[in-house]
């Protein structure tokens, strides 16, 4: 049995992950960009920048296998596959840096042990001394590196990414696997003044470019990389010449994955984020232009983001961080080379990535928590030493590693837990069922509406008659391709507009000078004649993001003679005064246990509009229907506190 467990050390522990995942793992679509994601996976789309070619085409294999689950689920288990992977590679990566721990000292560092034993005259003392500093028994090193894993897996962040469709998931995987190979490669014996075009760094830009072929934090790994490299061939031309080999791999594979996008954006998919089927937005898509206006925007962003990631530190792996601090002050004197390259990898992804100013920055930390489960594995591996004295050292250093280990679960497991999150999947479909027949909703709630109706309406069939228009998306030129093709006839009474702004905005997508009244004033142009020209042919409606924002700043008019009324979900856009009658509110929302700020957000937005439905029915003196949305709010959205005057309905 212990051959056995030491023969498949980091497969188990890999396999415990995975099956601990299972019980966290969201059965439908959850918050953000889950919904675009899995329907790229689905339909073989092209998702936002920089539009993930590798992670598209493999999730779209697993999706076409015959699980005979419900294939959002099926596509959230790939995540879980891959984040259980990442942490089966890192155990294995772990033990290799423990078994080589000689090739991370510093050769004067290492001279100096040797001349140490030498003064006493001893041969076999110089061995013995060198071994002592820096040899670790067998037993240590499992506990170390599998130990090292299970708080990674069980981070926080981490954990997250394994419990529903995101990219990071596989990137995961991948850092894990390209850090594996980079290790590899630098212990190798190859001979520094020797060039052959057949060695482990082959591979490493193999999966180097499998890396970038996913997602662009890969460039967070490359001054760490660089690091190693000159760190053994040193600044010659050889060592520059084996760069060209190593690019002669890693540019034709890159290729080759991101031809994906011009490829399937010729073919009209569903999704087709950029429409990059020329070589200028190809570019623009890889680069992400679209998002460099949040990217080292100012040193207060960064500032902000640096305090979040410092102050949320502590809960990633809670109790463990202490040995984290452990691990850095030994691995800088047993493994000095390897403390600089996990330093490097460290700071170079917090650094980097807190110049970018979004919401959902945790992701892109992910690596800088990688680089601090290494020092967890050398700070595990002094505990084991301090414990050699206790009177059951192994047992003893087991039971507290393992309380350590649960009580990270524990704490996690409320944190990260999607088991019960159905409430994207009813708040997106409810909205849509309280639609007529080939209605329009406008909106711009991406996270909560806009990315989950892209996966049930294309991936699942569901209210296919509905058109989704994203009012942030209609200042892309190409979002008006993808609605010609997946909504026809919508725009064809403002297609003078249209062609009007595709002008205006042509230079500012090129980076060249553009009038911005001129973009602005086209684009509200666009706005409200989206519902002039469609009003007629179906119901329009106005999501509440658009009414108490653009609408009270004067950035989106109505057409004249229209006005909104509240629609259960929605403002409906109707023409005069009258009194428009609305559904009854018998629908239901799943709230999950564990609350977060999406969630929340969901239950004040139904609230209010509820509230605003009975207001409305009581300017028309309906008193009997208001006290139905009354109720309503009571039983189903208790956090949401009732305006005045609303409260004490029910009594009269």
């Amino acid at each position: 049995m212990l051959k056995f467990t030491k023969k498949f050390y980091a497969l188990l522990t890999g396999l415990f992950v995975f099956i601990v995942y299972l019980f966290t793992l969201a059965p439908s679509i959850v918050e953000i960009d889950t919904g675009e994601l899995a329907t790229v996976q689905a339909k073989l789309g092209i998702a936002h920048p920089t539009g993930y070619p590798l992670f598209t085409l493999l999730g779209h294999l697993f999706y076409l296998l015959p699980l005979h689950l419900r294939k959002i689920y099926q596509l959230n288990l790939l995540t879980a596959v891959w984040c259980s992977l990442a942490v089966m590679v890192f155990v294995y990566t772990a033990k290799l840096i423990l078994d080589n721990i000689t090739a991370f000292v510093p050769e004067k560092l290492l001279i100096k042990e040797k001349k140490k034993a030498k003064d006493k005259k001893a041969n076999a003392g110089a061995n013995k001394a060198e071994a002592g500093k820096f040899e670790i028994p067998d037993i240590k090193k499992y506990l170390g590196a599998i130990f090292g894993g299970l708080v990674l897996g069980f981070g926080k962040t981490f954990w997250t990414q394994g419990t529903s469709v995101e990219v990071y998931s596989l990137q995961l995987f991948l850092f894990n696997l390209i850090i594996l190979f980079l290790l590899k490669a630098y212990i190798n014996k190859d001979n520094p003044a020797e060039l052959k075009f057949f060695n482990p760094w082959m591979l490493f830009a193999l999966l180097l470019a499998l890396g970038f072929s996913n997602h662009m934090t890969t460039l967070f790994l490359i001054p760490a990389a660089a690091y190693l490299y000159f760190d053994k061939y040193k600044f010659n031309k050889i060592s520059w010449q084996r760069i060209g080999y190593m690019l002669i791999v890693f540019i034709p594979v890159l290729l080759l994955f991101y031809s994906y996008l011009p490829l399937r954006a010729v073919q009209g998919p569903i999704l087709n984020w950029g429409n990059p089927d020329t070589f200028a937005k190809i570019m623009r898509q890889i680069k992400g232009d679209q998002y460099h206006v949040w990217l080292f925007s100012s040193t207060a962003a960064a500032e902000k983001q640096l305090t979040y990631f410092v102050n949320n530190l502590p809960s990633e792996f809670l109790v463990n961080s202490f040995i984290c601090i452990v691990g850095l002050i030994i691995s800088f004197s047993k493994a000095r080379k390897f403390f600089i390259f996990t330093g490097i990898m460290f700071l170079f992804t917090v650094l980097y990535a807190i110049n970018y100013d979004i919401h959902d920055i945790d992701s892109y930390f992910l690596l800088a928590y990688v680089a601090l489960a290494f020092f967890i594995v050398f700070g595990t591996v002094q505990i084991l030493v301090l414990l050699k004295h206790a009177k059951y050292p192994y047992a003893t250093a087991v039971s507290l590693l393992a309380i350590f280990m649960l009580v990270q679960i524990y704490f996690n497991y409320a944190e990260v837990n999607q088991s019960d999150v159905y409430t994207f999947e009813d708040y997106t479909k409810n909205i849509m069922n309280s639609c007529n027949k080939n209605s329009v909703i406008f909106t711009y709630e991406w996270d909560y509406l806009v990315s989950p109706s892209y996966y049930f309406q294309y991936a699942e069939n569901f209210r296919p008659d509905i058109t989704v228009a994203d009012k942030e998306l209609l200042r892309r030129s190409w979002y008006y391709h993808q609605l010609n093709c997946n909504h026809p006839g919508l725009l064809n009474g403002i297609q003078p507009d249209v062609n009007n702004f595709l002008s205006a905005v042509a230079p500012f997508e090129s980076n060249d000078k553009f009038d911005p009244n001129l973009l602005e004033a086209d684009y509200r142009k666009i706005m409200t004649g989206l519902v002039e020209t469609n009003i007629d042919k179906g119901n329009f409606y106005i999501a509440p993001e658009l009414f108490e924002g653009e609408m009270q700043r004067g950035e989106f008019a109505l057409p004249a003679g229209c006005t909104l009324v509240p629609d259960l979900f929605l403002f409906k856009v109707v023409k005069g005064n009258n009194y428009i009658p609305a559904p009854d509110p018998n629908f239901i929302i799943r709230f999950p246990k564990h609350r977060t700020d999406y969630i929340n957000f969901i239950e004040q937005t139904v609230g209010s509009m509820l509230a605003r439905r009975a207001l409305y029915e009581m300017q028309f003196d309906k008193l009997d229907r208001a006290k139905i949305y009354i109720k309503k709010i009571k039983s189903d959205f208790p956090n949401y506190v009732l305006p005045p005057g609303l409260d004490d309905v029910l009594g009269k």
